[in-house]
């Protein structure tokens, strides 16, 4: 695997943490509930020493832009697939959105180089 791939698994494992921690927090009550409070840190703080590992190869604004329109669209889904939150076909499309833009801007990336 070469490093910027490295980078790449290690923003999405980022990614994966920060969603977890969002879902903590649901689970969290407030930060009430211990264990879900704590897994809820561990998860945001191994979130962003992971997307700090990955900006070691990848430019910092495409990583910050991924790992945040990533984890807000999955966590969007997450919501209303699991915890039964409204849906409306403007929440679909600013999912879809927000998912256009990441695309965007990967492609643009590559373009550059």
């Amino acid at each position: 695997m070469s490093p910027l791939q490295s980078a790449w698994l290690l923003l999405g494992v980022g990614v994966l943490a920060e969603v977890l921690g969002s879902v903590g927090l649901k689970y969290s009550a407030g930060f009430s509930r211990p264990l879900p409070s704590a897994l809820t840190v561990v998860c945001y703080a191994c979130a962003v020493w992971l997307m700090a590992l990955a900006t070691k190869r990848l430019e910092m604004g495409l990583a910050y832009a991924s790992w945040a329109a990533a984890s807000t669209a999955a966590t969007a889904v997450i919501g209303i697939v699991c915890f039964d939150e409204s849906v409306s076909s403007l929440k679909l499309a600013g999912i879809a959105l927000t998912v256009c833009a990441l695309v965007a801007l990967n492609l643009g990336e590559a373009a550059t180089h």
